[in-house]
């Protein structure tokens, strides 16, 4: 199924670049058809139901399209979802998009814990300290974990930066065990 959304995405993704469209109004117009789909049981099962015809499900779109203000791109691309049945993968399809489109414009989403909140010079230099690190502009959200101790800890993808007085004491109590 990976496969798949990939499919999908990319190719959502490559019609979005060559076009020269604003994609991050294109990621929210999908992220827009996604929730109206994920809050209407009837609306997924109007789509997915092969008894309906078409025609039905596209004027239904049609609606939705016009009432979420989206373009002609997303319409056309969630009524290909719609035809080749591929409605039920909606979110991971959106989440894929997402992340292709934050991958080529240079974004990476970075998730932040520190033990208190982060003022916005601290905020500022630290995804400035990230983004250097991983050569992308840096989308954080933050968290507070009274664990932590002090310092931060980053999840950029699936790297960990851990710059926590808890992780250095664990790194400090691995040397000890291995000396």
């Amino acid at each position: 199924m990976a496969a798949v959304t990939a499919r999908y995405s990319r190719a959502l993704a490559d019609v979005v670049f060559e076009q020269k469209l604003d994609a991050q109004k294109v990621v929210a117009e999908v992220r827009a058809i996604e929730a109206a789909l994920a809050e209407s049981p009837a609306l997924r099962h109007t789509w997915d139901n092969p008894a309906v015809q078409m025609p039905v499900k596209v004027k239904v779109l049609d609606a939705i399209i016009a009432a979420v203000g989206a373009g002609r791109i997303t319409r056309n691309f969630i009524a290909l979802l719609i035809e080749r049945r591929r409605i039920r993968s909606m979110k991971e399809i959106r989440a894929q998009f997402e992340a292709e489109v934050n991958d080529r414009l240079g974004i990476a989403d970075a998730d932040v814990t520190s033990v208190r909140n982060l003022g916005d010079d601290e905020r500022r230099g630290l995804e400035a300290q990230v983004a250097k690190v991983t050569g992308k502009k840096i989308r954080a959200t933050y968290s507070t974990d009274k664990n932590v101790l002090g310092g931060s800890v980053v999840k950029v993808g699936s790297t960990v930066y851990d710059g926590s007085v808890r992780g250095q004491l664990q790194r400090l109590k691995q040397q000890l065990i291995e000396a």
